[in-house]
């Protein structure tokens, strides 16, 4: 073998090695499982306009896909609306009643997004549509904070808040306005387990 075919063949493998360990190999969508046990949904109105109410459903499923690399992701989440809580029985109840949630009719509160936006490697904004008593409406949540650790199974583990505020009224949830504000601050607090 000549001297220089053996220096080509030396920089085609290393070549191969680089493209091998680039960060573009590396990343690649990344799917999360929704962790049911370690995920909250909640959400906080003021009481006739002076003291805050919070709640929270405890009952949260779904999905999530993040790419870095594209700069883009997907989220799915369900929330079961009967799992509404709050700090005395008699308000649950009057949450899950017809004035408000409905539970009886709307069982679900789902939250689609096909756009989740990147800064410097990392999300920041979730882009999508939130359905509510059968009405749907687009909102975007804005990431507060963000991260991500390896497990011992080598499946990636994150945990990731964002909230939003929007109108119950957008949604015709009209009842008691006077008493309940119309602004409702949703948060979520998701932990993921990937890959899928």
């Amino acid at each position: 073998m000549g001297l220089t075919v053996f220096k080509q063949l030396l920089w085609l493998s290393a070549a191969a090695l680089l493209a091998g360990n680039a960060p573009h190999a590396q990343s690649a969508p990344q799917a999360y499982a929704i962790e049911p046990a370690h995920t909250v949904v909640s959400f906080e109105v003021r009481n006739l306009g002076i003291a805050k109410r919070r709640g929270l459903f405890d009952s949260v499923s779904g999905r999530v896909l993040l790419d870095a690399q594209a700069g883009n992701g997907s989220v799915d989440i369900v929330v079961n609306a009967l799992s509404v809580a709050t700090g005395d029985p008699a308000t649950r109840t009057f949450l899950r009643g017809k004035s408000f949630l409905n539970v009886e009719q709307y069982s679900q509160i789902i939250y689609k997004a096909g756009r989740v936006a990147f800064e410097q490697g990392r999300p920041v904004r979730i882009d999508g549509e939130l359905t509510l008593l059968g009405v749907t409406k687009s909102v975007s949540l804005s990431i507060s904070g963000y991260t991500c650790e390896g497990g011992p199974s080598g499946a990636s583990r994150c945990v990731l808040d964002a909230a939003t505020t929007f109108r119950r009224s957008d949604f015709g949830m009209n009842h008691y306005m006077t008493l309940v504000s119309d602004d409702v601050r949703l948060a979520i607090h998701s932990v993921t387990t990937g890959e899928l």
